[in-house]
């Protein structure tokens, strides 16, 4: 009789992943837990500190700093979570910001340096916006996933303890905040922190008509035990997400799932901005640009040795060209 190896994924709690979460698709040859009740930094830490989960959604900035030191992680091409960032670059209302280029001289938090949202962010800023990165003064509130020295000329202190940044923020200790999710200061509308971007969706519209990137946030790790062990896993896993996110376009398909009035609307015109699959997994020629971007804004702030190519650190799991399909 044969047996499936129990494996578990540590992993946000998505539509995209429901119908595996759910069990109405699952990979092939696997007895698959699910676990979705943690915070994003909680998980990255767990999975690059303690290898905890056999596979883990992980923040690609910490798993190219992984893979540049040889840490025991594999990689397929499946990108649970993407997010445009204009819209998490607040600022202090009295620092004097107005545009980008006045962020040059101040002094700006984040959580830590490495997150991925901040690497997007400091690569946008850089290249876009005409703001080096060396050029400001970095403050950072918790320590780095992945330990590194900073390069020359950038200058990254440490928060006071018991600090956060989002506070030094509205108090004037800090002129602007990099941050991955909405500050508390934003949600109670504190008037003293504002954005740097009011109108930021149409400034991340304009960044995607530029440079057609949906900036990549998320990879799928696995313990590099494991794909040596089984060299079948990764392409069951990769066609298994892949059906998940499949089923989730068919559930959205009905207007009624969403609480929001205009939602079938919101979902046409998304479809009119992106194509049909705004969510795509694989090394196509979209995703490899992006990856390439980021890459790039890695090893610019010296959080990498070198720019690797998306083929050496991502497996890309297929059948083969016109494999795959069912006969009777």
């Amino acid at each position: 009789m044969s047996k499936n190896i129990p494996l578990t994924l540590a992993c946000g709690d998505y539509e995209s992943i429901r119908a595996l979460k759910e069990g109405s698709v699952t990979v092939d040859g696997v007895d698959l837990t699910v676990l979705t009740d943690m915070d994003s930094s909680s998980r990255h830490w767990r999975m690059i500190r303690g290898g905890e989960f056999d596979v883990a959604e992980l923040s690609m900035s910490s798993y190219l700093m992984a893979a540049d030191r040889k840490q025991p992680f594999e990689a397929i091409p499946v990108f649970l979570h993407r997010r445009f960032r204009h819209g998490f670059i607040f600022i202090n209302a009295n620092a004097g910001i107005k545009k980008p280029k006045d962020l040059i001289g101040k002094r700006i938090g984040v959580k830590t340096f490495q997150a991925t949202a901040i690497l997007w962010l400091r690569g946008m800023l850089e290249h876009e916006y005409g703001v080096p990165h060396r050029d400001v003064t970095w403050v950072a509130e918790l320590d780095e996933d992945v330990a590194f020295e900073p390069h020359e000329g950038l200058v990254i202190e440490k928060a006071p303890p018991g600090k956060q940044v989002e506070w030094m923020l509205a108090d004037g200790e800090l002129d602007a905040v990099l941050h991955p999710d909405l500050i508390e200061p934003i949600l109670q509308g504190d008037p003293r922190v504002t954005r740097l971007f009011d109108d930021y969706q149409a400034e991340e519209e304009a960044y995607f008509k530029r440079t057609g990137i949906f900036p990549i946030m998320h990879v799928t790790a696995i313990r590099q035990e494991l794909v040596d062990a089984h060299p079948w896993l990764p392409t069951n896993l990769m066609q298994a997400f892949e059906k998940s996110k499949k089923a989730a376009y068919a559930r959205m398909e009905n207007p009624r799932i969403v609480p929001l009035a205009w939602f079938r609307h919101y979902l046409d015109r998304e479809r009119e901005i992106f194509g049909p699959d705004a969510w795509e997994y694989g090394l196509g020629d979209s995703n490899r640009h992006n990856l390439e971007t980021a890459i790039m804004y890695s090893h610019d702030s010296g959080l990498i040795s070198r720019r690797m190519s998306p083929d050496e650190i991502f497996l890309d799991p297929s059948s083969g060209r016109g494999r795959g399909g069912k006969r009777i």
